[in-house]
C-alpha cells in the first residue's frame, strides 16, 4: 500500500492552524467580526491555492480567524450587565453528571430553545448550584437531582466572572471555552418542578457510578469509577494532589489509550469473527471490517466516557486510519495525528485553551518523533525509553500549565503504566461492557479492578507523602516555554550530538525563574482577589507572612486551597514565616487550615479571644523585624472587649520607603479610637480599607490621617452586602485617595520600594479578550467596582 498523503493538510499545516488560534487568544481585544470574516476568507484562499509558506500563512490566518469568529460568539451569549442579578424562571434539562457536594450540588443546565424566557437564556448552558433547604422533606437535589432529567426552576443568575490571581486556574477562561452564559444558584424557596426522571448516555453513566459505589465496598470505588466511565466526581482535593505528585493524573481518568484499548479489542474480536466465518469477506474484506468496527466500539465508549478531549482525538485519530484502509492506503501515525489536530481545530478552535489539547496531542508527538523503532525495542527498553521521553518532553507543558513537576512520577509511572494499563483498566472496562449487557452482569470485574488497585496504590501514597515528591514552580516569563522545549528537544536527539549539556542552561528560565523579590529595606503587599473576604500576602527580601487566608464555606468551597495556596506557589514562596489572622470570621480565617497544612508557619498571630489553633494574641505594641521592614500591631489592647470585627489586628507595615495599614473589619468606631490614641502611627502609603468597604468604617478623620496615596478594597464582584459603599469611595477619593478594588482589577501587587510606590494588578498586567466586556464594564461601572488608576507624583 501507498502512503496515503492529502495534499495542503499535514504536520506544518496543522501547526499553523493550531498557532493561529493560539495567537488570536493572546489578543487583548478581538477585532471587529467583519475583519474576522475577511481574515477567514483570505486564510482559506491562500490555504487552498498556495505552496509552501504561502499556504502555511494561509493556515495561520484561518486558524487566527476561525478561533476569533468563536471566541466572539461565546462572548456574546454570556448574559448582559442588565439581566445580572436577575431571577429567571427556566425550564431545560440538566447535562452532564450532577456533582453532589455535602451542602449543595453543582450541575450545567441547558435552557430548552422554546422556553418562554428572554431570549438571551433560551437554548443557553448554565452552571448552576443548588444548596440545601433547610425545610424538612424538602431535599430533592441529591435524591431527584439526575443526569438528563428535566426541570423548571428559578435561578438567580449573573454573567460567568471568575477570580484573577498569580497561578494557573481562570474561571472565565473555561466559561468561554464551555460556551457558558450564566451563572447563578437555584432559588429553593420558588417552585421546583422535575418534568421528566431523564435518560440518554450521561443517565445511564450515573446509574453505572451508583452501581460501581454499590457493589464495590472499598475506598478505592471512587477511582474505579474514574477508570470506567470517566465520572471524577467522587476525587477529593487531596487525592488529585496525591495522583499530581506522583504524576498518575493521566492514568486515573479515561484517556485516549483507553479508548484505544477497547478499539483494538474490537478490532481483534472482529478479525476473529472473519477468520471464524471467511463468507463475510465476500461483503467486506477483513482488514477494513476490523477498522470500521474499532472505529464504531470507540466512538461509542468515548461517548460513555463523556467527549473528553483525550478520547475525541483518539476517536478522530482512529477515523483517520480507517478511512485510509477503506482507501487502502498506508497511513503514518504522524499523519493521523496531524489530521486529528486539524480536525479538532476546524471543530472547536478554542479547545487550544485546554490543557488536556497540549498534553495529548505534544504526548504523542514526542513518542513518534523520539521512537519511530518502538518495535525494534525489548519491553523493557521501550517502556523506560517512552518514560524518560514523556518526562522530558513534558516537563515545559506541565510547568507551564500546572506550575509543578512530579519528581516522583517516572518512578510512579514504571509501576503503574503496565499494571494499571494491563491489568486495573481492562477489569473496569470489562465491568463496563458486561453491564451494558446486562446489570449486575460486571460487578465481579468492578470488585477485582478495585482489589487489583488497592495493591498498587500504597507505594504511590508512599511516594505522594514523600517530600520530594511534588516540586512546585513561579511563574515563568513567557519566554521560558519555548527555551524549554529547545532543550527537551536538544537533549531528546539521537547519541552522538555534541553540547547536550548545554541544554541545562535553557531549562533555568522554567525551573528557576526569577521571583522578584524586594531589596533589604523593601516590602511587597499582594491582595489576593479571594471574593467577599481578605488575604494579603507581605513579602521582604526573605521572608513571607500572610494577613488572613481567604473565605471558605464548610465543605463546599475554600479559598486558602483553592486560591491562597496556588498564588503562594506561582510566586515562588516556598515557606510563611508568620500568619495573622485577623479575627475568627469565616471571610477572613476560612482558609487558614488549608493554608497552614500546606506552609506549616511557625508563628500565628489572632486576636486572644478567637480560637485559631496554636495562635498567639495580636497585642497592641507588638512587633518585630524583618529585613530592615517593621511589622507592627496597633490594636487590639491587652483589656478591648471580645467583639467581633471591632477586635480584629491592626497591622502597620513599615519601610524605609513608605508604609502600609490592614486594619481588618475594625468599624469606626475603632478607627477613631486609633486616631485619639497615635494619629501618626496611621499614616500609610496604601491601606487596605476595613471591612471590604464597609459603610460602617474607613471614618472621615481615620482616613485624613492615614493620607493614603491608595485605598485598596477586597471585595467579592456584585456582592450582596454592596461592598464597598459609595459613601466609603467617595470619603476616600476626596482625599485625593486612589480607590481599587480586586472585583475589577483582581489580585494587585503594592510594591514600597526605592523607586516610590508601584502598583501593579493582574487583569492589567495580563489582559484577557475574555476580560474585554469586564474591562469596558469597569470602566463605566459603579465606583470602588472598577480597577485601580494610580499614578505616582
Amino acid at each position: 500500500m501507498t502512503a496515503a498523503r492529502i495534499p495542503g493538510v499535514g504536520l506544518g499545516i496543522a501547526a499553523a492552524l493550531v498557532l493561529g488560534a493560539i495567537a488570536c487568544l493572546q489578543l487583548p481585544v478581538l477585532p471587529p467580526r467583519w475583519v474576522m470574516a475577511l481574515g477567514l476568507a483570505i486564510g482559506f484562499a491562500a490555504w487552498i491555492w498556495q505552496r509552501g509558506v504561502g499556504r502555511a500563512v494561509g493556515a495561520f490566518l484561518f486558524g487566527a480567524a476561525l478561533c476569533g469568529l468563536h471566541a466572539a460568539y461565546a462572548l456574546s451569549i454570556q448574559l448582559p450587565a442588565s439581566m445580572e442579578r436577575g431571577d429567571f424562571v427556566v425550564s431545560g434539562q440538566i447535562a452532564g453528571l450532577p456533582v453532589h457536594e455535602p451542602q449543595r450540588t453543582a450541575f450545567l443546565f441547558r435552557v430548552a430553545d422554546d422556553d418562554p424566557v428572554p431570549k438571551p437564556l433560551r437554548g443557553r448552558l448554565l452552571r448552576l448550584f443548588w444548596y440545601d433547604d433547610r425545610r424538612e422533606g424538602t431535599d430533592l437535589r441529591r435524591h431527584a437531582l439526575h443526569a438528563g432529567s428535566d426541570w423548571t426552576l428559578t435561578a438567580r443568575l449573573r454573567a460567568p466572572r471568575g477570580l484573577r490571581n498569580p497561578g494557573w486556574f481562570d474561571g472565565e477562561k473555561r466559561a468561554m471555552a464551555q460556551r457558558v452564559t450564566a451563572v447563578g444558584y437555584v432559588r429553593s424557596a420558588e417552585p421546583v418542578t422535575r418534568l421528566d426522571t431523564g435518560g440518554g448516555v450521561d443517565r445511564w453513566r450515573e446509574r453505572v457510578a451508583t452501581r460501581i459505589d454499590a457493589v464495590v465496598e472499598r475506598d478505592s470505588a471512587r477511582y474505579v469509577r474514574a477508570l470506567a466511565i470517566g465520572d471524577t466526581r467522587g476525587l477529593g482535593d487531596l487525592d488529585w494532589e496525591a495522583l499530581r505528585a506522583t504524576g498518575l493524573t493521566h492514568l486515573i481518568a479515561i484517556s485516549g489509550f483507553h479508548v484505544g484499548m477497547v478499539g483494538g479489542f474490537f478490532a481483534l474480536v472482529a478479525t476473529g469473527m472473519w477468520w471464524c466465518l471467511p463468507w463475510l469477506g465476500r461483503w467486506l474484506p477483513r482488514p477494513q471490517a476490523a477498522a470500521i468496527v474499532a472505529l464504531l466500539a470507540s466512538t461509542v465508549y468515548a461517548a460513555v466516557a463523556g467527549w473528553e478531549l483525550p478520547t475525541v482525538r483518539t476517536v478522530l485519530m482512529i477515523g483517520v486510519v480507517v478511512i485510509a484502509r477503506l482507501a487502502r492506503r498506508h497511513l503514518r501515525i504522524a499523519d493521523s495525528l496531524a489530521y486529528a489536530a486539524i480536525a479538532v481545530v476546524l471543530v472547536d478552535p478554542m479547545s487550544v485553551l485546554s490543557a488536556g489539547f497540549w498534553l495529548s496531542f505534544t504526548g504523542v508527538a514526542w513518542l513518534v518523533w523520539c521512537l519511530p523503532d518502538a518495535r525494534e525495542l525489548s519491553k523493557l527498553r521501550g517502556l523506560l525509553a517512552s518514560q524518560w521521553v514523556a518526562t522530558i518532553g513534558l516537563l515545559p507543558l506541565t510547568v507551564i500549565l500546572f506550575g509543578q513537576a512530579s519528581l516522583a512520577g517516572p518512578i510512579a509511572n514504571l509501576v503503574a503504566i503496565p499494571w494499571w494499563s494491563l491489568v486495573v483498566v481492562p477489569l473496569a472496562l470489562v465491568g463496563t461492557g458486561l453491564e451494558a449487557i446486562h446489570s449486575g452482569a460486571g460487578d465481579w470485574a468492578w470488585r477485582s479492578a478495585a482489589w487489583a488497585f488497592d495493591l498498587s496504590w500504597p507505594l504511590f501514597d508512599w511516594l505522594a507523602a514523600s517530600p520530594i515528591s511534588l516540586w512546585w514552580l513561579p511563574e515563568p516569563h513567557w519566554l521560558a516555554l519555548p527555551f524549554a522545549l529547545l532543550a527537551a528537544f536538544w537533549m531528546l536527539l539521537p547519541r552522538g550530538v555534541l553540547g547536550k549539556w548545554l541544554a541545562t542552561l535553557l531549562w533555568l528560565p522554567l525551573l528557576w525563574p526569577d521571583r522578584q523579590l524586594p531589596r533589604e529595606g523593601e516590602a511587597e503587599l499582594v491582595v489576593f482577589d479571594v471574593g467577599q473576604g481578605l488575604s494579603v500576602l507581605i513579602r521582604t527580601a526573605h521572608h513571607a507572612v500572610l494577613y488572613d487566608t481567604g473565605p471558605a464555606i464548610p465543605e463546599a468551597y475554600d479559598a486558602g486551597e483553592r486560591v491562597v495556596v496556588p498564588a503562594l506557589h506561582a510566586l515562588g514562596v516556598r515557606r510563611l514565616d508568620a500568619i495573622v489572622v485577623s479575627h475568627g470570621d469565616a471571610d477572613h480565617a476560612g482558609g487558614f487550615g488549608a493554608v497552614q497544612r500546606r506552609f506549616a508557619a511557625p508563628v500565628v498571630f489572632a486576636p486572644q479571644w478567637d480560637r485559631v489553633p496554636g495562635a498567639s494574641p495580636c497585642l497592641m505594641g507588638s512587633a518585630w523585624r524583618m529585613d530592615g521592614v517593621t511589622f507592627r500591631f496597633l490594636h487590639p489592647d491587652l483589656h478591648f472587649p471580645a467583639f467581633r470585627n471591632p477586635s480584629s489586628c491592626v497591622l502597620r507595615v513599615e519601610t524605609a520607603h513608605g508604609a502600609a495599614l490592614l486594619p481588618g473589619d475594625i468599624d469606626d468606631l475603632v478607627e477613631r479610637l486609633l486616631v485619639r490614641r497615635d494619629a501618626a502611627s496611621l499614616a500609610a502609603d496604601v491601606v487596605i480599607a476595613a471591612h471590604h468597604g464597609s459603610r460602617s468604617s474607613s471614618d472621615p478623620a481615620f482616613v485624613r490621617a492615614s493620607g493614603a496615596a491608595v485605598a485598596m478594597m477586597s471585595a467579592g464582584h456584585g456582592n450582596r452586602f454592596g461592598h464597598p459603599h459609595e459613601e466609603v469611595v467617595e470619603r476616600w477619593s476626596k482625599a485625593e485617595t486612589a480607590v481599587g478594588s480586586t472585583a475589577g482589577g483582581g489580585a494587585t501587587r503594592f510594591r514600597l520600594q526605592a523607586g516610590g510606590l508601584v502598583v501593579t494588578q493582574e487583569r492589567v498586567r495580563r489582559p484577557r479578550l475574555w476580560d474585554a466586556a469586564l474591562q469596558a464594564e469597569a470602566r463605566a461601572g459603579a465606583a470602588g467596582q472598577a480597577g485601580l488608576s494610580y499614578s505616582p507624583d
